[in-house]
């Protein structure tokens, strides 16, 4: 047997992080969990603020994960269901995973204009669609 080979078999190389995060979402893009736990983080060094955090034990594969809660506003209790995402926060160690507002128990935001579907706010009643402008003279009848 080549070196290589036994030195693999002995010393069990590890996978990468990226493998690591693939078997806690199965390969799909989003589960669902429940959470466990609500905590506040403080981010790496430039930067500084209180972002709140999760910790969700995932229905499918029993494992616990932590995920990062975007916006402002209402944060989920303790055993409610949420659906989380994969995508990371950069400056929290340890964040690997987002939760999706307005699916399940938790709530979206009503007050965003832009950016909605992030943030789970409804579509204003007021809200008009762009059309390109050379498209805006034209009537179908």
């Amino acid at each position: 047997m080549s070196r290589y080979l036994n030195f693999c078999i002995t010393k069990r190389i590890k996978k990468s992080n990226f493998a690591r995060l693939r078997r806690r979402l199965l390969k799909n893009p989003q589960l669902k969990g429940l959470v466990t736990k609500l905590f506040i983080v403080t981010p790496k060094k430039p930067n500084s603020a209180l972002r709140h955090v999760v910790k969700a034990l995932i229905y499918k594969n029993n494992i616990s994960v932590i995920a990062r809660i975007p916006g402002i506003g209402f944060l989920p209790v303790r055993y409610n269901r949420v659906l989380i995402r994969g995508g990371r926060a950069n400056d929290l160690p340890g964040v690997r995973m987002t939760v999706i507002r307005n699916v399940y128990d938790f709530a979206g935001l009503y007050s965003k204009k832009r950016r909605r579907s992030i943030y789970g706010t409804p579509r204003p009643e007021n809200f008009t669609r762009h059309v390109r402008r050379c498209y805006r003279q034209i009537t179908y009848a």
